[in-house]
């Protein structure tokens, strides 16, 4: 398991960066409305008004912005506002010692899933999938309300009260939760930052991925032998697959239902309203029978 980080307190600072795809800064008001809400101070990095060619900025640029928000003490939690793509670019030029040294919340999800990969492995802390402040709708109150978790360590229980539940395959699983959105995770084979998964429990969610292609990264997955020792499967949000549900869990039932571990989908983590924000590595609970997801929390 990887170590909580140190809680928020009314009064923090937090830093904004962009370590993916550019951003428009004059959308950040509501973003730094929201943190001021929460009472919280929000810094804004260099990336926000980063460009270079399809990045907030060059990979150097976003690669310093990250560290100087790891240096700074005042800084206790750093949150990608925007994903996209280019934070794979930075993976491997990442100081990991220092983030260790310095623990700090990592916020986000979609393209920042290679981070989150990498920051588990190399600086063995919790970081957090949860929605990004810039979105191009505002974010709805039960996403607002789960960055509740950031301030007083707490259990998370996701039942079938938050949204529909769908048990491709029973049992019950305690393990490390690990994952993201599955484009990344697929990305990450081969390399280093390769995901692990042995007696993990699996989040994977995408967007815009057409049933073939989920097909395509699970085949990867599999013929990486990544499937072999899993402990569970949590299965997020798949939007914008141009199919419909049914068809979504039979190709999840063709490659987990017969793993002999508890498969459940229907979870609104990811690319959907809401998005629920939960901690990566930390230990979980997984009840495909009881319809339960419980998740220990990421701070102390």
């Amino acid at each position: 398991m990887n170590y909580t980080v140190p809680r928020l307190q009314k009064g923090d600072t937090v830093g904004l960066v962009a370590l993916s795809s550019r951003v428009e800064p004059e959308k950040l008001g509501a973003a730094i409305a929201f943190l001021e809400k929460l009472g919280l101070h929000a810094i804004v990095g260099d990336t926000i008004q980063g460009r270079h060619r399809y990045f907030a900025g060059s990979d150097e640029e976003r690669l310093a912005d990250l560290h100087a928000m790891i240096r700074r003490p005042e800084v206790k939690a750093i949150f990608c506002v925007r994903g996209g793509y280019g934070a794979a670019r930075l993976a491997d030029k990442i100081d990991y010692g220092l983030l260790a040294e310095h623990p700090k919340i990592f916020w986000g999800f979609s393209d920042v899933t290679y981070l989150h990969c990498a920051i588990q492995k190399y600086a063995n802390i919790v970081t957090f999938h949860g929605p990004m402040l810039m979105t191009s709708t505002p974010l709805d109150e039960l996403s607002k309300k789960m960055f509740g978790q950031l301030f007083m360590p707490m259990e998370i229980q996701y039942t079938e009260a938050i949204s529909p539940l769908t048990a491709i395959a029973n049992g019950v699983a305690r393990g490390q939760l690990v994952g993201g959105n599955l484009s990344r995770l697929v990305n990450t084979l081969g390399t280093k930052f390769d995901i692990q998964t042995e007696g993990k429990i699996l989040l994977i969610e995408d967007i815009a991925e057409p049933i073939p292609r989920i097909d395509v990264m699970l085949q990867q997955l599999k013929q990486a032998r990544k499937l072999e020792q899993l402990a569970g499967v949590v299965i997020g949000s798949f939007t914008q697959i141009e199919a419909d549900e049914e068809a979504l869990h039979a190709l999840m039932a063709e490659y987990f239902a017969n793993l002999g571990i508890p498969v459940v989908a229907g979870f609104q983590i990811g690319h959907s309203t809401p998005n629920i924000a939960i901690p990566l590595g930390v230990d979980a609970l997984l009840d495909a029978q009881q319809k339960v997801l419980k998740i220990l929390p990421g701070v102390h």
